[in-house]
């Protein structure tokens, strides 16, 4: 039979499945991508043989699979976060996008240097293992824009922010290891790959989306255009934010998170001001962000699907060693808990906000996006096969024990605040 039919069939089963089987999986301690993990590892070489990309010779494919996953995924985050930018509930998900995820890397790259990679080896293997995920545990995330848990707003948003905070670290690896220029004393990574590139794509993502929100609900309002359409214009100002900030040097996925925040914050201000006008028609904001974040929810399920059945196909029982274990073990039982719990001491989290923030630090679809950006732009050899065990047992450990754990805890969380109020 051939091999597109075959996959067909394959996808389409498996689709079908999760979705007639969806409400009565949520009541078990298996979240959908551990199932598409295993279908991708049965789907793989080491099983059966349908799904045979390695990062050696499709890393550029891989590459763009899970850099278009994480752009949905980010723009969905950004606006699932509806509280205003001087809320202090952001201040949560900044520090544990900046200080705590600076804390793992240098506790990351401790551990890699003691396992024998090099300076450059370790920030690597650091970087891609920094971001914490915006797709995978959605148990953890805000249930609704309007969910003001401080534990929930803050792991959301710390997964939206940290993809492209990360970024830097990872230009500053290949620079190590001599695949990126940094500059004479490292000015150019300073000026450009850290200060600029970050402060570039936040002005670009945020200008575009209130620009592009604005317009769109002046048209439907005002003159009755620009209605219906949702997917094209959610992709349109995706393709747009992340192309201008890739033209001009920055980072797109920065960019296209601030472009989502920006819509919601539109929304948000509109609402705002109806509620001060009497008579005033329906919210053309209001129904737009909802029909974008519902048009964006759908394909991140999607995107959710591709990279794990790509993860799971690449697994081989060879890549489990002791020392790739002891990455991800260090990862999720030692360097997350002491990040979170040494940035976050003066904020105001309850001890078991605190225990919950430290336990789920999900790793996925952005730690296996900079893992195939950083082959694709020249990591080879035992360094390359060093970072790729680690990176894809630490994203296996993390989804079976943060998958399987996020329902059971955070339902029992809901039943302690509910008590408490």
């Amino acid at each position: 039979m051939d091999t597109f039919v075959v996959w067909c069939v394959i996808v389409g089963v498996l689709l079908i499945v999760i979705g007639l089987t969806d409400t009565w999986r949520q009541e078990l301690p298996v979240c959908a991508s551990a199932i598409y993990l295993f279908a991708g590892y049965l789907l793989g070489p080491e099983v059966s043989g349908l799904l045979t990309l390695t990062l050696g010779t499709d890393a550029v494919l891989m590459e763009r699979l899970t850099e278009a996953a994480v752009l949905i995924s980010l723009f969905a985050v950004g606006l699932r976060l509806r509280a205003p930018v001087r809320d202090a509930l952001w201040r949560t998900p900044l520090v544990l996008a900046t200080l705590a995820m600076l804390i793992t890397i240098g506790l990351v790259t401790g551990l890699g240097l003691a396992l024998g990679l090099s300076l450059g080896g370790a920030v690597l293997l650091a970087a891609v293992l920094a971001p914490t995920d915006p797709v995978l545990a959605s148990e953890v995330q805000v249930r609704d824009e309007r969910d003001s848990d401080r534990l929930r707003f803050s792991l959301t948003g710390e997964g939206g922010l940290n993809d492209g905070a990360a970024f830097p670290f990872v230009m500053l690896a290949l620079g190590l290891l001599g695949l990126h220029e940094l500059g004479q004393g490292g000015w150019r990574w300073w000026g450009i790959d850290l200060v600029w590139a970050v402060v570039g794509g936040v002005a670009i993502g945020w200008t575009l989306g209130s620009i592009f929100s604005r317009a769109v609900v002046y048209l439907r309002r005002e003159r009755e255009q620009a209605l219906g359409m949702e997917s094209f214009l959610t992709l349109g100002l995706i393709a747009l934010a992340y192309g201008l900030a890739l033209a001009a040097h920055t980072y797109g996925f920065l960019a296209v998170f601030f472009a989502g925040l920006a819509m919601r914050q539109v929304e948000r201000a509109d609402n705002r001001q109806a509620g001060a006008s009497a008579g005033r028609p329906a919210q053309a904001s209001a129904y737009m962000a909802k029909a974008v974040l519902d048009f964006t929810l759908d394909v991140e399920k999607l995107a959710e699907l591709t990279v794990m059945l790509l993860v799971g196909s690449l697994l081989t029982p060879a890549a489990f060693t002791p020392v790739s274990l002891a990455v991800a073990l260090g990862l999720i039982f030692v360097a997350r808990p002491i990040a979170v719990y040494a940035s976050t001491w003066s904020l105001p989290l309850s001890a078991t906000q605190r225990r919950l923030a430290a336990w789920f630090g999900v790793r996925g679809v952005g730690s296996m996006y900079y893992l195939s950006f950083a082959v694709a732009h020249g990591v080879a050899g035992e360094t390359a096969a060093f970072v790729t065990d680690a990176v894809l047992v630490t994203i296996v450990l993390s989804v079976l024990l943060h998958g399987s754990t996020a329902t059971p805890i955070m339902r029992f969380y809901r039943r302690a605040r509910r008590a408490r109020h």
